[in-house]
């Protein structure tokens, strides 16, 4: 059995099959408050939050996961191998790529390229390709249907450059082959399940459009991304 080293719950049943992975740990904090019942904080080592409570009846977790891959890897990890995680669900922001996407909307990353060395430790003969758990993506999809909450699927970029020294011409490329949108975290998550088994998905709400510029507020980033959180815990009750 794995000893963890940034999760501090006391017992493997502490933490529940299904967790949500927001980066900031004040979004974790905010979910917990505002939509889980009986909610209980299970760690707070080095600020990153994680509670346990009920929705509708279903158990779920929510940890904050801090931003950047090697970060979301550890406590994917951690979550997976020392408690029994089998369902992990991101959800995050993202930076839109394509014309027509607007602020607010939601993605389901079906699989996500990515530009980082991290797939480099399993050594396979080939490029791996990280990729959505599709039951987790037909579940989340069939959800939105049913709340009426538009969503884009498709393919995403995981990047590691947040300030990339080409600037945005880092990113056209990767708009030319029709990704939808960038963020950080997806791939380590991706392939940190993949490894292990265990199925996961990435939810995004586009929080800036970089080639415009506009951008959703702080408060905004951590509290306004309801229509996600309705489906993210509807998805999870599901499971």
């Amino acid at each position: 059995m794995l000893t963890p080293h940034h999760i501090t719950a006391e017992q493997v049943g502490d933490i529940a099959e299904t967790v949500l992975l927001p980066g900031d740990p004040l979004r974790a904090e905010f979910i917990a408050k505002n939509f889980l019942d009986d909610a209980k904080r299970y760690n707070q080592v080095r600020g990153m939050y994680g509670y346990t409570g009920f929705y509708k009846g279903k158990r779920v977790s929510v940890q904050g996961t801090g931003m950047g891959g090697p970060s979301m890897g550890i406590y994917a990890y951690e979550l997976i191998h020392a408690y029994g995680v089998k369902n992990l669900m991101r959800i995050g922001t993202a930076g839109a790529l394509q014309t027509g996407m607007q602020l607010k909307d939601i993605v389901l990353a079906m699989s996500t390229c990515y530009d980082s060395s991290a797939a480099g430790q399993y050594e396979v003969p080939g490029t791996l390709a990280p990729t959505a758990s599709f039951p987790l993506l037909h579940t989340a999809y069939s959800a939105a249907m049913e709340l009426g909450i538009p969503v884009k699927v498709g393919s995403i970029l995981s990047s590691d450059y947040f300030y990339h020294d080409k600037g945005l011409d880092s990113l056209r490329p990767w708009q030319a082959m029709g990704v939808l949108a960038v963020e950080m975290e997806a791939a380590s998550l991706y392939l940190t399940a993949q490894r292990a088994g265990v199925q996961a998905l990435c939810m995004l709400t586009i929080s800036d459009l970089p080639f415009s510029g506009e951008a959703c507020s702080v408060m905004e980033r951590q509290t306004a991304f309801t229509r996600m959180m309705d489906l993210a815990l509807e998805t999870a009750i599901q499971l």
